[in-house]
């Protein structure tokens, strides 16, 4: 374990729970009041998590990750103490001397020729990603009032699971069972604010005025029209769109967070789009992937846009998984943890003990890289075996990027058994999705639902 794989790791394991008020929740920061360059660089070294508050520190988890994907992070990594100095010191001037430097080491790092990761296949685009698996196509009738009815089950059934587990992101089940018991629903009011779901809204965007013949830079241009600010990898990809570098060069460039969560958060509204269409659902993720990430974290996207495709044609969820896992290209990384998640599942009594062996195999990697996210995906859909409220407790108790495993996966499931939550999910949320966005701050969940089967009939 290297040094700033070893900082996060104890970070992230000495973290304590808190239940923050309305005010307190940090969704304020995300508007265009403009966010001086002192407060941008404070922000890398250290900041809390906006609707949790959980600490983090992302210019050290950059250092992490590159260090993940194979890369030698050892002279990025001599500087920590010294912006941990400079942070404490409020020596702007220092912290903005070394923010530039860490990202040039970080642009500049030297492969690792020997690292696992480069055993793998790196997958660059969909033609190579669709000679690699065959994609099936399964009839469903759009047209039905089915397809309306599952389609809202699925959006309510996303905002409720960001809902529960934007208050409990960044930290690790041990920390959240000690903060809240075994946890079975809210920790505290829920509310719909969630970077998650503005991308998705892009997405929609996009394809309202694309049609089928979408592309990246479609899509990109609703992010660079409707998103005022992002975290890790959306933030690297937004400050490239403003430069003009636009996909797939957007999600590379000078990105160290490529592999992270944030395009496995957004995929299942391409499944939602494409029912039964696991060849355009698996397509629509790879380009809206590849806006903000590369390779495993477009991969990670794509299995989510998979498993919500199939959840319209198969309603027994442990087969949905077994389906998804199975598309995704076997000479991948995100394969092979996928893989092993549901190879310990099967083999598996409990689903704390599967979980277990999936978190202490990828403790290296940080609480928001795609890779110990999926295996915690794959745990909660496997033992929640379609119980929705056992689904959600299983993915709260399993700690990490709560809120984004708990969305997608209950999409996942709302689909499958085409039911709606139950009344104590859906009923403190109502009808209003509220966000950050320019234009998109209020929209009836209904009306989403509405559009979002409108864009499935294109």
């Amino acid at each position: 374990m290297n040094k700033a794989c070893k900082y996060e790791c104890e970070t992230m394991q000495n973290s304590v729970p808190v239940i923050l008020e309305e005010e307190e929740q940090g969704w304020d920061d995300c508007n265009d009041s403009g966010n001086e360059d002192n407060r941008q660089n404070t922000l890398f070294w250290h900041s809390n998590v906006p609707g949790s508050g959980a600490t983090e520190h992302v210019i050290v988890a950059a250092m992490q990750d590159m260090e993940n994907m194979g890369y030698d992070v050892s002279e990025a990594e001599k500087y920590i103490e010294a912006g941990e100095t400079a942070f404490e010191n409020k020596d702007y001037a220092e912290l903005a001397r070394l923010t530039a430097k860490v990202f040039y080491l970080l642009n500049t790092a030297p492969k690792i020729p020997s690292h696992p990761h480069w055993r793998y296949t790196q997958y660059e685009d969909f033609s190579q990603y669709e000679k690699a698996v065959a994609l099936p196509v399964y009839e469903y009738d759009t047209k039905d009032r089915s397809y309306y009815d599952r389609t809202y089950c699925g959006w309510i059934a996303q905002i409720c699971g960001g809902a529960l587990g934007t208050a409990i992101e960044g930290y690790t089940g041990s920390a959240i069972k000690k903060a809240f018991g075994d946890v079975k629903t809210y920790v505290r009011k829920p509310n719909t604010y969630n970077d998650d779901i503005t991308y998705e809204l892009c997405f929609l965007e996009a394809l309202k005025k694309s049609g089928r013949n979408i592309t990246s830079a479609d899509i990109a241009e609703e992010w660079a029209a409707l998103i005022p600010c992002g975290w890790s990898a959306e933030d690297r990809a937004l400050r490239n769109l403003k430069l003009g570098i636009f996909p797939p060069e957007s999600g590379k460039l000078n990105n160290p967070y490529r592999e992270w969560i944030g395009a496995q958060m957004r995929g299942t509204v391409c499944g939602m789009v494409a029912p039964g269409d696991v060849r355009r659902a698996a397509y629509y993720a790879f380009i809206d992937g590849q806006v903000s990430h590369h390779n495993n974290g477009v991969l990670g996207e794509v299995f989510n846009a998979i498993l919500a495709s199939l959840a319209y044609v198969k309603s027994d969820v442990r087969e949905i998984l077994r389906e998804a896992v199975s598309l995704i290209p076997s000479d991948s990384e995100y394969y092979s943890v996928i893989r092993f998640a549901l190879d310990r599942c099967d083999g598996s009594a409990s689903w704390e003990d599967a979980w277990a062996a999936c978190e202490k195999k990828y403790g290296i990697y940080n609480w928001i890289h795609a890779y110990p996210n999926a295996a915690a995906e794959v745990v909660a859909l496997y033992f929640g075996n379609g119980d929705f409220d056992k689904t959600m407790n299983i993915s709260a108790m399993e700690g990490f990027d709560v809120d984004c495993n708990a969305a997608q996966i209950a999409t996942v499931v709302a689909v499958a058994s085409g039911k709606p939550v139950g009344a104590e999910w859906s009923a403190p949320i109502g009808d209003n999705l509220i966000t950050y966005m320019r234009k998109i701050n209020n929209i009836s969940i209904r009306e989403l639902s509405r559009e979002t089967v409108e864009l499935g009939n294109l």
